[in-house]
């Protein structure tokens, strides 16, 4: 449950600093007791509906094989109506996109919890308020750099230091609450209605602020992997939601007592002037873990897009022994930090940034829904009535919500989507590509049992060690292995023609990582398998041949690469920008033999030119 506090809870954990202050703020709401009961009712409900019975109830069970998140739901939805390929295509490109969504997301999260943390400087100094910007910087440049050397150091005080940020909070809240306990009626669903019925255009505009109090949920889905249903979903009962509510109850407070005077920032007037600075400094720590969650996430994402054939390979760092799933990605790292400083440069507060945020929010949401309601009709092969009320509801809260939020897209809702955009043309981009690729390779390519049939009637010399030919497609004969023959004249003593697969589930055992088939003369097809959470690795491997008659000696053994330089031509394809784009990707992948883990002193890459 502490872990679970210190990743999971981090970005829902600091929507406070943000929530209540874009409601009010914005003017449209007046403080009339009424009013402020009436939005503290819809902050309410939102967390409950939103996060409590949709995500925590619902989605949580939707697990794939223990782990969650928008591509594990995306791989269950997909397998499950595999059978219908229009149906299924359709759905990849809508989950694509919902992770494209999360580097948008990615972006604005850091901005806005970082600049909602030291905005409170404002209500300590106004002369400290001038450098709440430059400040942000400094704190988001030292938490980037610090990702090249891990987390496993500093995460250990996560957990302990949101538990004290829900402490706190709550306390703050009570502190508020006691002066105006009335507020605590604003749990009846029967103020969000009547507010609603009374002032429905005003409701409409301020959903897309009511919204960001639920910014993070879908971290509680995404993590499920790493703690397990049961303590997120403890945590979130016994300590996240109580404090969030206190918190929102306790600025609802604030506002019926003191009203315009703190509507800036009813966040840290909550605090004793005294403790104001120091509830800055917890804030700034709240908000950094909140940017880490969503760092690592973004890590994650990427590795896992990539084994999806959805991205090329990048350069990926381990920075624990330990634990397979802290990796370091300097490319994504520096990308999201180069957009973030964009992101702060151009909308300065977190005021601004909040119009950008909630769209990104809701277009996922949405996303998650639509795919929940595949999930359990084809996959737990729920009936449709009882599938359609059961996302059915859920997706009108959605749809209203993110409708809301339309209203803010030339206000800064085109930021995280322009974010989606860019990334998921790169991907549908390399996906296009690679499939190109592949069909240009099919066209000359000989079968790998029939070539081998032909070349043993007359066998070339044979000389002593191992060769392994990696392949895409392991019933072909491999480019390197021609262009071997074609200059070298030498077969190697053994042969194994090796393709990896990669599989839309998260982990694949060692029991099932290896098929091996005998082709003669000392020559075998392997093929291995991977999840899209496995760390591709040839070497560990193939040594799990040893007991099936094939013995690696690695001093011996060596690795034949295809290497393709890929060349836009004038013939049909992708647009002649897209083939551009594909051929830099193509060219700026990190080498196959680093993805796979090769022996760097036993590689040999031999290379062709191929038109698409």
């Amino acid at each position: 449950m502490v872990g679970a506090i210190g990743v999971v809870f981090g970005d829902i954990g600091t929507s406070v600093l943000y929530t209540v202050k874009e409601v009010f703020g914005a003017g449209h709401v007046q403080f009339t007791p009424d009013n402020v009961y009436g939005v503290l009712s819809l902050i309410f409900w939102t967390l409950t509906i939103v996060v409590s019975i949709k995500y925590v109830v619902l989605v949580l069970r939707a697990d794939n094989n223990g782990e969650g998140g928008l591509v594990a739901m995306l791989t269950l939805a997909s397998s499950a109506v595999a059978d219908r390929p229009r149906l299924r295509a359709s759905m990849l490109l809508v989950g694509i996109f919902g992770t494209c969504l999360f580097y948008g997301d990615g972006v604005i999260t850091p901005a806005i919890t970082t600049l909602g943390a030291m905005e409170g400087l404002q209500v300590v100094s106004p002369v400290l308020g001038d450098y709440v910007i430059e400040l942000t910087l400094v704190v988001l440049l030292a938490l980037f750099l610090l990702q090249k050397k891990g987390t496993a150091g500093i995460g250990r005080f996560f957990g302990p230091i949101m538990l004290l940020w829900f402490l706190v909070i709550a306390l703050l809240g009570v502190r508020q609450i006691v002066h105006h306990p009335q507020v605590l009626w604003a749990i009846l669903p029967t103020h969000a209605l009547k507010f609603a019925l009374h002032s429905p255009g005003v409701t409409f505009i301020i959903l897309g602020a009511v919204v960001l109090c639920v910014t993070g949920c879908e971290a509680l889905y995404a993590d499920m992997g790493h703690f397990g249903r049961r303590p997120i979903r403890l945590a979130w009962f016994f300590i996240a939601m109580p404090a969030l509510v206190l918190n929102y109850f306790g600025q609802g407070a604030l506002l019926l007592a003191r009203g315009k005077e703190v509507v800036s920032n009813p966040f840290f007037h909550m605090a004793p002037s005294w403790a104001t600075l120091a509830l800055v400094v917890l804030a700034t720590a709240a908000a950094v873990i909140a940017s880490q969650a969503l760092i690592s996430g973004a890590f994650s994402v990427t590795k896992q897009v990539i084994q999806l054939g959805f991205l090329p390979h990048l350069k990926i760092s381990h920075t624990s022994v330990r634990d397979l799933g802290q990796i370091y990605m300097p490319l994504v790292n520096w990308g999201l930090f180069a957009l973030i400083v964009l992101a702060v440069a151009m909308f300065r507060s977190s005021n601004n940034l909040a119009a950008a945020y909630g769209i990104a929010v809701t277009t996922d949401m949405l996303i998650t829904t639509v795919l929940t309601f595949f999930v359990v009709h084809y996959a737990w092969k729920v009936s449709l009535a009882l599938s359609l009320v059961a996302t059915g509801v859920f997706l009108t809260v959605d749809l209203l919500f993110w409708s809301s939020n339309l209203l803010k897209l030339l206000h800064g809702g085109w930021f995280p989507l322009a974010i989606a955009g860019a990334v998921f043309i790169l991907m549908i981009t390399w996906r296009d590509g690679r499939e190109l690729l592949y069909h240009a390779l099919q066209e000359t390519a000989l079968s790998l049992d029939d070539f081998l049939e032909s070349l043993f009637i007359a066998p070339p010399a044979r000389v002593e060690g191992t060769a392994v030919f990696m392949s895409a497609d392991a019933n072909i004969v491999p480019n390197a292995l021609l262009h071997n023959l074609k200059h070298n004249k030498v077969l190697h003593e053994q042969n194994l023609f090796v393709s990896v697969h990669q599989h839309e589930v998260p982990w694949i055992g060692m029991g099932k990582r290896v098929q091996i088939e005998a082709l003669g003369h000392d020559c075998w097809r392997v093929v291995l398998h991977y999840g899209f959470k496995n760390d591709p690795d040839v070497p560990k491997a193939l040594n799990l041949l040893a007991g099936r008659g094939v013995n690696l000696d690695p001093m011996t053994t060596s690795y034949f690469l295809s290497r393709h330089i890929v060349a836009p031509s004038l013939t049909p394809g992708l647009a002649p920008w897209r083939e551009k784009l594909f051929a830099y990707m193509h060219h700026s992948a990190t080498a196959a033999a680093e993805y796979l883990n090769l022996p760097n002193n036993a590689v040999v890459e031999l290379g062709s030119k191929i038109e698409i």
